[in-house]
C-alpha cells in the first residue's frame, strides 16, 4: 500500500510532468531547426536563388545536415580561457530560449503552466538571456568577444525597458497579468489596433532584444569579428544559434498573444471557427517570423549610436506617454477593467 501510495503521489505526476514538458521542448526544437531551413529558403526568394535543394526533396533534410556537421566539428577551448563558464554559457543562451514557453498558452486549454504572473516571468526569463551572453564574452579570455558581449548587454538591456513598458499598457487593457486572460479580453478586438505604437516598438524591439538585422550589431563581422562567439565552434556555437531562434519563435509566439488574439480566429463565423485554436496560434506565430526573416533580408544595419539614440531617445519616451495616455483614455471613459 505504501508503495503504491508512493507511485501515485510522486513518480506519476513527475512522469506526467516530465512528458508535457516534452510535448512542448521537442516540437520547439524541430521548429527552430526547420525555422532556420525556412529563413534561407525566404532570403533565396527574395535574392533569385534556389537556397537549400539538395539534401532531401526540396532540401528538408539540411537541418538535419547541418545538426549532424556541428556535433562531429570539434570544440576548441581557448587557452587562457574559463573552461566551466565557457561551456556553461551557450547553455544557458540555449535553456532561456526554451522554459520560457512554459507560460504561453497555444490554445484555451493548452498551456504547461497557467500562473497569474505569466508576463512577469517572461519579461524575467528574457532579462536573464543577458548573462549567457556575458559569460560567454568574458569567459572566451578575448577582447573581441569580450567588446562583443558588452555591445549586446548594452543594446538587450536598452530595449528591454522598451518592451517592460509595452507589457504594461497590454496588461492595462486585459486587466491581467495572465496570458490566457490577455487572450480572452480580445475576442472583440486584437490589441493591435488600439495598440498600434505599441505594437511597432514591441515589433522592433524583439529585433533588437534578440541581435537580428537591422540591429546585429554584436556580430558586426566587418568590426568585431563576429562578436561574443567569435572563440566558439562546433556545438557550442549551434547552441548560440538554437537559442538566438527560440528567442525569436518565443518572442514572436508572444507577439501573438499580446496583440493578434492568441489561439483566437480572425473572424467568429463558421469556416473559420472550423479550425482548432492552436492552428491559429501556429499560423499567426509562422506570420510574424516570416517577417523577422523578410526584415533581415531587406534592411541595412544601424550603427551603434543610431541603435542606442533609437532606443532612448525615441523609444523610451514614447513608450512612457503611451503607458499614461492609455490609462488615461481607459479611465477618463470608464474603460478600466474590473
Amino acid at each position: 500500500m505504501a508503495e503504491s501510495n508512493v507511485w501515485l503521489d510522486y513518480i506519476l505526476p513527475l512522469l506526467l510532468i516530465i512528458g508535457y514538458i516534452a510535448a512542448i521542448v521537442v516540437p520547439v526544437l524541430l521548429i527552430v531547426a526547420f525555422v532556420t531551413y525556412g529563413e534561407r529558403k525566404v532570403w533565396a526568394a527574395m535574392q533569385f536563388r534556389k537556397g537549400p535543394n539538395v539534401v532531401g526533396p526540396f532540401g528538408l533534410f539540411q537541418p538535419l545536415a547541418d545538426g549532424l556537421k556541428l556535433l562531429l566539428k570539434e570544440t576548441i577551448i581557448p587557452t587562457g580561457a574559463n573552461r566551466v563558464l565557457f561551456i556553461i554559457a551557450p547553455m544557458i543562451t540555449f535553456a532561456l530560449g526554451l522554459v520560457g514557453w512554459a507560460v504561453i498558452p497555444f490554445d484555451a486549454h493548452l498551456v504547461l503552466a497557467d500562473i497569474n504572473v505569466g508576463i512577469l516571468y517572461l519579461f524575467a526569463v528574457s532579462s536573464l538571456g543577458v548573462y549567457g551572453i556575458i559569460i560567454a564574452g568574458w569567459a572566451s579570455n578575448s577582447k573581441y568577444g569580450f567588446l562583443g558581449a558588452l555591445r549586446s548587454a548594452a543594446q538587450m538591456v536598452s530595449y528591454e525597458v522598451s518592451i517592460g513598458f509595452v507589457l504594461v499598457t497590454v496588461l492595462l487593457a486585459a486587466g491581467s497579468l495572465n496570458l490566457r486572460e490577455i487572450v480572452e479580453a480580445q475576442r472583440d478586438l486584437w490589441f493591435f489596433i488600439p495598440l498600434a505604437p505599441m505594437f511597432i516598438i514591441y515589433f522592433i524591439s524583439a529585433l533588437a532584444e534578440t541581435n537580428r538585422t537591422p540591429f546585429d550589431l554584436p556580430e558586426a563581422e566587418g568590426e568585431l569579428v563576429a562578436g561574443y562567439q567569435v572563440e566558439y565552434s562546433g556545438m557550442a556555437w549551434s547552441l548560440f544559434m538554437l537559442g538566438e531562434y527560440a528567442n525569436i519563435i518565443l518572442l514572436s509566439g508572444l507577439c501573438v498573444v499580446l496583440f493578434l488574439g492568441g489561439w483566437l480566429p480572425p473572424f467568429d463565423i463558421v469556416p473559420f471557427t472550423w479550425i482548432p485554436g492552436f492552428i491559429w496560434f501556429i499560423l499567426k506565430t509562422a506570420v510574424v517570423i516570416f517577417v523577422f526573416t523578410w526584415t533581415r533580408a531587406t534592411l541595412p544595419r544601424y550603427r551603434y549610436d543610431q541603435l542606442m539614440r533609437l532606443g532612448w531617445k525615441v523609444f523610451l519616451p514614447a513608450s512612457l506617454a503611451w503607458v499614461v495616455i492609455t490609462a488615461g483614455a481607459m479611465h477618463l471613459f470608464g474603460w478600466m477593467p474590473e
